[in-house]
Parts: structure tokens; C-alpha cells; sequence
């Protein structure tokens, strides 16, 4: 299994097979307009620019399980990406990562990279899971941890 096999749903709701990502590096990332790392987004936009031609891809899950901080809905997500943080990386429709309602792929990526002290819930937005080619969970960054920081690991998964 990988996360090849999972499907999404897109801001306008459609169906999307993650399978449409193979063999491309992913940061896939849960996120929220309205939180102390939203400006994360300028800096997720940044390597996404600097990196796509190479094989890479920024996937974010808008979700409000963390202080209400994404509010909106898809629409307004959408259009806050765009106009707020010149976003061009898909935005998927909003989803839980936690609890009985967490989106299969969450659960997937949890399990396949716990947290601090082997913990698997997700602990606030922007938390940031690094997929090597083969669609396997290779790293897993806290939500204080900048896209910028991100970016010697995904270099090193650009390469192999």
C-alpha cells in the first residue's frame, strides 16, 4: 500500500486518485486560513515553484478540527489561497485528520510516521508529511517546522 492508492476529493468535488502523483515527491500538508502558520502557505507556494519541474508536488487538506481556524467553506478556501498566498498547488476540499471521522489518508499517514513518543494524532494544522516516489511516508515535520526547513529532506527524496 502507499499513498498511490487513496482518492480525495478536490475543492469542487471531484473524485481525485492520488495515483495521478506517481513518482512525484509530496508534501502533503493539513492546513488552515486562519492559524498562526498560515503564512506557511508563501513558503509552501515558494518550493513548490522552486522544486515541481524537478518532480515535486505540495498536496494541502484544509481542516477545522484545530481552534476553528478553517472556518470557510471550500470556495472560500479556494479563493483565499489564491488571492491572499498566490497558491497554484491543489487545495483539496476540507477533511478531519483525526478521530472517527479522519480521512482514510490521514489514518495511512499517521500510522506510517507517528509522532513525538510514537503519538499518531495529528497535533495542529500544518503538520507536514513527506512521500518519497514510491508513494511511501518518509518523514514527518511539526507544524512549527517551516517549509523552508522542510527542504533539505525533499531535495534528498528529489535525488534518489
Amino acid at each position: 500500500m502507499s499513498v498511490y492508492d487513496f482518492s480525495v476529493e478536490t475543492a469542487d468535488g471531484r473524485t481525485q486518485s492520488l495515483s495521478a502523483y506517481t513518482g512525484k515527491v509530496l508534501l502533503i500538508v493539513n492546513t488552515a486560513s486562519r492559524c498562526g502558520f498560515t503564512p506557511q502557505y508563501a513558503g509552501l507556494q515558494a518550493l513548490y515553484e522552486k522544486h515541481r519541474d524537478e518532480g515535486f508536488a505540495v498536496l494541502g487538506f484544509p481542516c477545522n478540527q484545530f481552534g476553528g481556524q478553517e472556518p470557510g467553506s471550500n470556495d472560500e478556501i479556494q479563493t483565499f489561497c489564491h488571492s491572499k498566498y498566490h497558491v497554484t498547488f491543489p487545495v483539496f476540499a476540507k477533511i478531519d485528520v483525526n478521530g472517527d471521522g479522519a480521512h482514510p489518508l490521514y489514518k495511512y499517514l499517521k500510522e506510517q510516521e507517528p509522532g513525538v513518543l510514537g503519538t499518531e494524532a495529528i497535533k495542529w494544522n500544518f503538520t507536514k508529511f513527506l512521500v518519497d516516489r514510491e508513494g511511501r511516508v518518509v518523514k514527518r515535520f511539526a507544524p512549527n517546522t517551516t517549509p523552508e526547513d522542510c527542504e533539505p529532506d525533499i531535495v534528498a527524496a528529489l535525488k534518489r
